[in-house]
């Protein structure tokens, strides 16, 4: 299924999308959940039910008229996630951000997934992603993908841990980087530089949909892995490209390590990290190395950023900026 969440009379309404319209989900059963925290919060007394109803669209069996997702005010899939963390599973990207401040590779990379927590009431669809003048230092975006869990667990094994999986979105982890690194060097974050906007969606994706790009783990890992080709771009040029198949952790491990000593919760919202080239900040790294002169990008004013992945959909934002000159830096001893 392919399930999205829009704006129906100003409230949250959860909708199939299929070919190209959104079909209200509780308009075609009424039995069925009206929201996406409803059917997180039921999802295995509902999926099958779901399931079935979608079914019935695609045939026909079901008349409930379907609008035109372009038409709609679209929201994130998942609106109000219990908590959201963001993994570290693409070697590539950190391999390419340490090389580019002239460190050696971390060995801890290769020995356990990490992830840390960032701000759940933040999480955002497409639209307009509005920034405070201390965000535009260094403004960037994240590719990357997440997951959303769909039944409570603890202490999961990675092998088992796909089964908890409710679908995947496409992901922006937004950072203000000057911000990020300021709290950084005090060992401690991120944090300011990633609490304004974490943006997810436009759609989010059961497993059973991605069966056709399924790829072996890498070697010496656990869990689902997918061929699925992820790009960005601003204003309309290309600036990154990678693939979700590159992911050296599965989000099973990280799963795995999520749940250790802790519970998961339907609504729990969890990143990949960001693939490699999918973040201004690694790119102009890899640029300056070639040439010291090379001029940073960082995101601006107006600036659209557009993310695409295979079978998850494009997803949208504007950056806009807050009318103030309000300063958090400003206020530094």
């Amino acid at each position: 299924m392919k399930l999205v969440t829009y704006s129906n009379n100003g409230q949250e309404q959860l909708a199939f999308y299929i070919h190209g319209k959104l079909y209200n989900v509780n308009a075609a059963n009424n039995l069925l959940p009206d929201t996406m925290d409803e059917l997180l919060k039921y999802w295995e007394q509902s999926i099958d039910a779901m399931r079935k109803t979608e079914e019935d669209i695609k045939s026909g069996k079901n008349a409930v008229q379907g609008i035109p997702y372009n038409d709609a005010n679209i929201l994130a899939p998942v609106p109000h996630p219990t908590s959201c963390r963001d993994g570290y599973a693409f070697r590539q990207h950190v391999a390419a951000a340490r090389r580019n401040r002239k460190v050696d590779m971390i060995a801890e990379f290769d020995q356990y997934p990490i992830f840390y927590f960032t701000n759940h009431n933040a999480i955002q669809g497409p639209g307009p992603i509005p920034c405070m003048p201390d965000h535009f230092k260094k403004l960037d975006f994240e590719l990357e993908a997440a997951i959303v869990i769909c039944k409570k667990g603890r202490n999961i094994k990675a092998e088992d841990a796909d089964q908890y999986i409710g679908g995947y979105m496409i992901m922006n982890d937004m950072s203000a980087r000057t911000l990020q690194m300021e709290e950084m060097l005090l060992n401690l974050g991120p944090a300011k530089g990633k609490d304004f906007s974490t943006v997810i969606g436009p759609i989010l994706v059961t497993p059973d949909e991605l069966e056709p790009y399924k790829i072996p783990a890498k070697p010496g890992h656990t869990g689902n892995a997918y061929n699925l080709k992820m790009t960005c771009t601003v204003n309309g040029k290309q600036v990154s490209e990678g693939n979700m198949g590159d992911m050296d952790w599965t989000f099973a491990e990280i799963i795995e390590r999520c749940a250790y000593g802790a519970d998961i919760l339907p609504g729990d919202v969890i990143g990949s990290g960001t693939v490699g080239t999918g973040c201004f900040l690694e790119l102009n790294g890899t640029y300056k190395l070639a040439d010291a002169n090379y001029k940073e990008q960082w995101l601006q004013d107006g600036d659209v950023v557009e993310m695409d992945i295979d079978g998850l959909g494009h997803l949208s934002n504007t950056i806009v900026a807050e009318k103030t000159d309000w300063s958090i830096l400003a206020l530094k001893k």
